[in-house]
């Protein structure tokens, strides 16, 4: 491979390789907050407690509606020990 045709690989791969990671995490965290058994799963947990605030709160939303008759919400939904 020459110089330039490494240089327009990366030019593709890049972007390729971020849209694959957002789609993988965003799907992920979709079937978390719209279709898990549990809200304590500690992958979808973890992944809807580093979303971006408006994302977090519409995913504890969806999760509150399914589960708001847990005692104990899940990490990132929870403000000392109570559903945000």
């Amino acid at each position: 491979m020459t110089k330039t045709s490494i240089s327009r690989f990366y030019k593709f791969a890049k972007p390729t390789l971020l849209a694959a990671v957002l789609l993988l995490t965003g799907g992920k965290w979709y079937s978390y907050v719209a279709h898990a058994e549990s809200p304590f799963d500690d992958v979808g947990a973890s992944l809807n407690a580093m979303m971006p605030g408006p994302i977090n709160r519409y995913g504890c939303g969806m999760l509150r509606k399914r589960f708001g008759d847990l005692p104990i919400p899940p990490k990132g939904c929870d403000v000392d020990g109570q559903w945000k």
